[in-house]
């Protein structure tokens, strides 16, 4: 494997952590999400920087509906994740406390959307790429033949993640804050640590299901 592609990977796995990480706020608190907010921030950067050629190809080729369908899932979260930078520094209490000053209604209005917008188009972004990390995962067991029963036993785990994530996303009502409906997020403080990683755990692989899926129909 070429160091370019180990350092995707490894920009990719963070990313994924922290992701995680910053949904669950009620268990880190400010000052951390604060600091995770930025290095989140950085390696989406890195991760664009990576990946530019991407860019470069946006005017060549025929769009395919699932290729319209991946260059607005990628701009959306690029945009979520500006917004999410720009309302970050403005709200900030501790990494950027100096900042003084700002919008603060509007940039608390607009860390609310852009979060949970970003935290579903990035999962549907890993999503749409789920064949290839499948691909690298075969490839690296080296034609190595997985048994019929290991294969419905992953099958029926992954529906029932996917399952649960979809009743955890609807129960925190979380299509209500991506609307703005509701200007003010629910945190359930006697919720346990695991309990609450465990659920957005399970959002994000509903979506990453989703995100596999569409593109197996498409």
């Amino acid at each position: 494997m070429k160091q370019k592609q180990k350092i995707k990977i490894c920009v990719d796995l963070l990313m994924t952590v922290l992701l995680l990480c910053l949904m669950t706020y009620q268990i880190i608190g400010q000052e951390l999400h604060e600091w995770f907010g930025v290095g989140m921030l950085v390696l989406f950067l890195l991760h664009n920087v990576l990946n530019m050629k991407w860019y470069g190809h946006l005017f060549r080729g025929r769009y395919t509906p699932l290729r319209i369908m991946q260059t607005l899932i990628n701009m959306g979260a690029l945009v979520s994740m500006l917004c999410l930078g720009f309302s970050g520094i403005v709200l900030s209490r501790h990494v950027f406390s100096f900042v003084q000053g700002g919008p603060i209604a509007t940039a608390r209005a607009m860390h609310l959307v852009a979060s949970y917008w970003g935290f579903v188009l990035m999962s549907l972004h890993a999503g749409l790429h789920w064949g290839m990390i499948l691909g690298k995962v075969r490839r690296l067991m080296k034609g190595k033949t997985i048994p019929k029963t290991s294969m419905w036993i992953a099958r029926i785990a992954t529906v029932a993640i996917a399952g649960y994530g979809l009743f955890c996303f609807i129960g925190a009502d979380i299509p209500s804050y991506m609307f703005f409906q509701n200007q003010f997020v629910f945190f359930n403080f006697e919720k346990s640590a695991v309990s609450v990683f465990s659920e957005y755990a399970a959002m994000m692989g509903f979506w990453v299901f989703v995100g596999y899926y569409v593109t197996k129909v498409t």
